[in-house]
C-alpha cells in the first residue's frame, strides 16, 4: 500500500484544485509533476491513466485503492479523507445542496467553455478556429452570472465558510486570468478571487507545483 496518496498533475492545471485541497486539509500527498501535455511528453503515464489527462490520484493498493481522474472529486476526497472537515458541507447541514451544486457547476458549466476557448483560440488557432474559440470565451463570461449573484452578499459560496466549492469554482477564475479571459470577469469576482489566492494554503500549493515543475525541467 502506498504510504501517501500520489497525485499526478501538470503545474497550474485543473490539478491545482487537488494540490490546494490537500494543503488546506493538511493531507500529505506525493506530488508528481508531469510535462504538458503528458499524453505526448510522458507516454508511460498512459499505462496508469489511459485517458492521458491530469490530474490523477492514486491512493492505496493498485488492485483495490482509489484511482480518480476528476479534479473536483479529488479535491472533495482529499478534503474529507480524514473524516468530517470544515472544507466540506455534510448532509443535513445548511447549504449542503448548494455545496454539491457549486462543486459540480465548476467543471460542468464554467471550466468547460474555458477549455474549448483554450484549444481553439490558443493551442490550435492555426486551424482557423480562433473565432470559434472566442465565441466560447463569451459563453464563459455569461456563465459567471450564477457565481456573481451568489456572492453578492457572501464572502464564500456556502455556509459562511471556505469550502471545496470555493476551490473548484475559484480555480476557473484563476485560470481565466492566466489564459486571457479576464476581460469579461466582473470586478466582484476578481475581488473574490483575490480573497482565495491570498490564502496561505493556496500559496503553498502553487509554490509546491512550481518547485516540482522546476525540478522536472532541470531533469530532476
Amino acid at each position: 500500500m502506498n504510504a501517501r496518496p500520489i497525485l499526478y498533475t501538470c503545474a497550474r492545471s485543473r490539478g491545482l484544485r487537488a494540490t490546494w485541497a490537500a494543503e488546506e486539509a493538511g493531507v500529505d500527498i506525493d506530488l508528481k509533476i508531469l510535462p504538458f501535455p503528458p499524453r505526448y511528453l510522458a507516454p508511460e503515464y498512459l499505462e496508469l491513466n489511459p485517458l492521458g489527462t491530469v490530474p490523477m490520484l492514486v491512493d492505496g493498493p493498485e488492485d483495490g485503492g482509489a484511482r480518480m481522474t476528476e479534479s473536483c472529486a479529488i479535491a472533495h476526497y482529499l478534503a474529507s479523507k480524514g473524516g468530517p472537515s470544515e472544507l466540506v458541507i455534510a448532509p443535513g447541514e445548511p447549504d449542503y445542496a448548494a455545496y454539491c451544486d457549486f462543486t459540480y457547476h465548476a467543471d460542468a458549466t464554467i471550466t468547460f467553455p474555458q477549455t474549448v476557448y483554450m484549444r481553439f483560440a490558443l493551442f490550435e488557432k492555426e486551424r482557423g478556429l480562433e473565432e470559434a474559440g472566442h465565441a466560447y470565451a463569451k459563453w464563459f463570461w455569461k456563465r459567471l452570472v450564477k457565481l456573481e449573484q451568489r456572492l453578492e452578499d457572501r464572502e464564500f459560496l456556502c455556509a459562511d465558510r471556505f469550502t471545496v466549492a470555493d476551490i473548484c469554482c475559484g480555480f476557473a477564475l484563476i485560470l481565466a486570468e492566466s489564459v486571457g479571459l479576464d476581460e469579461g470577469v466582473p470586478d466582484s469576482l476578481k475581488a473574490y478571487r483575490s480573497r482565495l489566492t491570498g490564502r496561505e494554503a493556496y500559496r503553498r500549493a502553487v509554490a509546491r507545483e512550481d518547485a516540482g515543475l522546476k525540478a522536472l525541467q532541470a531533469g530532476g
